[in-house]
């Protein structure tokens, strides 16, 4: 039998996705995997900043690290994120019709 999310599930998980570092995090790690030094350097965040934001990802496993020598290498969860992502797009391109819903660098 499955056990169903309780409602702090959700909150922690749509928190997460409405914050607009974690989502530059989020979209930059679509792209392909990166280090913290990347992402700050990409976002032009300082690096604890950075380093916060992903461990909140990191523990909602919407992020994945892996260490590479000194540093962790990040990426997204493949399994679950990416086809949510997938939908969002779908979602957005069929039903949104508000031209600020589309990024017009695609």
């Amino acid at each position: 039998m499955n056990k169903k999310p309780c409602k702090e599930s959700y909150n922690i998980f749509f928190t997460n996705l409405a914050n607009p570092l974690k989502i530059g995090i989020i979209l930059s790690l679509r792209e392909n995997r990166k280090n913290v030094t990347e992402l700050t350097r990409e976002l032009g965040v300082e690096q604890s900043k950075i380093s916060h934001a992903l461990k909140c990802l990191k523990e909602c496993k919407i992020v994945e690290a892996k260490a590479d020598g000194k540093s962790r290498v990040y990426s997204l969860n493949r399994e679950t994120i990416l086809p949510m992502l997938e939908l969002i797009d779908k979602h957005a391109s069929v039903h949104c019709k508000n031209k600020c819903c589309f990024n017009s660098e695609k």
